[in-house]
C-alpha cells in the first residue's frame, strides 16, 4: 500500500510534466472543438500523456481518469489518479495568462493528495490527506471572512451558459449581495485561490472530477468547508460543489446557489 509522501511526490512529479508539456506548446497548436465552445488542443493531449507516464512508473496497477479519457469507472478501482491536464484550455488558447495542470488520487473514493500547478505564476499548490495544504512549500489557511457582502466569489460556468442554468441563476442572486464575483476560466485555481485565502468562496452545478478532485482537498485541508452545490456531502462523481472559507459565508451562500432561498 503507497504512503501519502509517495503519492504527493508523483502527484507533484506528473503535474510538472504536464506542465512542461503545456509551455512546451504554447504558440504552436492546433485546436479543436469537443463540443460548442469546449476546446482541446494538442497541448491538453500531450500533457495528460506525459502525466500517464509519470504516474504508470510509479502506480502502474492504479486507475486513471482524465479529462481526455473520461472513463467514470476507474473511480471505482482500490487507487485512482484524477487528472484535468489543463483546466483552463480557452485561457491557453487565447494567451489569457490563467490555467493550470490538476492532479488528484483517491483511495477506495477517498481524496488523498492532490496538487494543482499554475506555470505562468510558478505557484504549486499541494495538500494531502490530514496535513494541511501549502503553496510552494508553506503552509496556507483560508480566510477568515463570514460576512457575505465582504466576500470576493468566483464561479465557474458550463461551456454553453443558458439563461435558466443555476450556476447564471445563483450569480444573479450572489451579485448585490456580496462585494464583487469573478468567473476566471479555470475552476482548480478558484479551489486553490480559496485555499490559500484570495478567494472567499467558488461554487458550480456543472462541472466533472478532475476540474474539481485536487481543488476540493486543497480546500479542506486549508480549513475550508466543501459540499455539494445542493448542500450534502460532495461526491466526487458528481463533482458539483460549493466550497467557502467559513461555516458562516457557506452557510449564507448556501440557499443562494442552490435555488432554496425562495
Amino acid at each position: 500500500m503507497p504512503n501519502l509522501d509517495h503519492l504527493s511526490a508523483t502527484c507533484e512529479a506528473a503535474i510538472r510534466a504536464g506542465a512542461r508539456e503545456l509551455m512546451a506548446w504554447k504558440g504552436r497548436f492546433s485546436t479543436r472543438e469537443k463540443a460548442a465552445r469546449d476546446l482541446v488542443t494538442d497541448a491538453d493531449l500531450a500533457s495528460q500523456e506525459a502525466i500517464r507516464k509519470a504516474i504508470r512508473q510509479e502506480f502502474p496497477d492504479h486507475g486513471f481518469l482524465g479529462e481526455e479519457d473520461p472513463n467514470m469507472e476507474q473511480l471505482d478501482r482500490p487507487y485512482c489518479w484524477i487528472v484535468d491536464p489543463l483546466d483552463g484550455t480557452t485561457n491557453y488558447v487565447h494567451h489569457y495568462p490563467f490555467f493550470a495542470v490538476s492532479v488528484a488520487v483517491a483511495q477506495a473514493g477517498q481524496l488523498v493528495a492532490g496538487g494543482v500547478l499554475d506555470p505562468i505564476q510558478d505557484e504549486y499548490f499541494e495538500a494531502s490527506l490530514g496535513q494541511g495544504s501549502k503553496l510552494n512549500g508553506q503552509p496556507i489557511a483560508v480566510s477568515n471572512t463570514v460576512a457575505l457582502e465582504e466576500s470576493l466569489l468566483a464561479v465557474s460556468l458550463p461551456p454553453s451558459p443558458q439563461l435558466d442554468d443555476l450556476d447564471v441563476r445563483a450569480f444573479l442572486q450572489v451579485v448585490p449581495r456580496c462585494q464583487a464575483v469573478r468567473r476566471t476560466g479555470s475552476a482548480a485555481l478558484n479551489l486553490a485561490y480559496v485555499a490559500c485565502g484570495r478567494l472567499d468562496a467558488h461554487w458550480a452545478h456543472f462541472i466533472h472530477p478532475w476540474d474539481s478532485a485536487a481543488g476540493i482537498l486543497l480546500v479542506r485541508e486549508a480549513g475550508g468547508v466543501a459540499t455539494a452545490a445542493a448542500g450534502g456531502e460532495f461526491r466526487l462523481a458528481e463533482a458539483d460543489y460549493l466550497v467557502g472559507a467559513t461555516r458562516q459565508l457557506h452557510e449564507t451562500l448556501l440557499p443562494l446557489i442552490s435555488g432554496t432561498n425562495g
